[in-house]
């Protein structure tokens, strides 16, 4: 599997080395001067984006072979399924990966966080070494409200199922191989799915 840049370069944000470098320069101020007068929590609220985006999430009856609690994704399709029963699941609107992107196997959840840092891979401060090595959680993170980390065993693949704050990417072909949801989706789904939880690929 090739590594994910939606923890990278998925975002339309981070695209290109001009707009790296504005990003770079606008989180360095943001973080240098804004926040140096707010307390930590007054810093928190500001960082965390008041728009979680569309609620796509609906029960659908449909034929299931997995397990309840496993999830499938159609990559197709472009949407999420987690089982609820034989016949019932919870269907959401996804983004995908784009041509050249797109994979497919079997993985677990190996771990879930709220409002994830971001920081962007080697390969993408190759391309632009202006980025910081860490954003906090906020409007510039590409990684949205929830992060739920994709694992093959004990290995990370360093793909996700994510939150975005770029809600126009919901049900695109957009990605660099990493799933994006609403952070209002994402927030829903990270609250049903459970660590270990098999996720299926198509």
């Amino acid at each position: 599997m090739k590594a994910c840049e939606c923890d990278s370069s998925r975002s339309a944000l981070l695209e290109g080395r001009g707009i790296g470098r504005r990003l770079a320069q606008t989180v360095s101020g943001v973080l240098s001067l804004g926040l140096a007068f707010l307390s930590s929590s007054e810093a928190a609220s500001q960082r965390v984006p008041r728009d979680l985006g569309m609620a796509t999430g609906r029960v659908i009856t449909t034929a299931q072979t997995y397990p309840v609690g496993t999830i499938v994704i159609l990559t197709k399709q472009r949407t999420l399924e987690l089982v609820l029963s034989r016949n019932r699941a919870i269907r959401y609107t996804i983004g995908v990966g784009r041509d050249g992107f797109r994979w497919r196997g079997v993985v677990s959840v190996g771990r879930k966080a709220e409002w994830p840092d971001w920081r962007p891979p080697a390969e993408m401060k190759g391309r632009t070494p202006e980025l910081p090595a860490l954003l906090p959680a906020g409007p510039f993170n590409p990684m949205g409200a929830r992060g739920i980390y994709l694992y093959q065993g004990d290995a990370d693949t360093l793909y996700r199922i994510h939150g975005t704050n770029e809600q126009s990417t919901v049900g695109a072909f957009a990605s660099s191989g990493c799933f994006r949801m609403s952070n209002t989706d994402v927030i829903d789904l990270y609250k049903r799915v459970k660590i270990g939880a098999t996720v299926v690929v198509k």
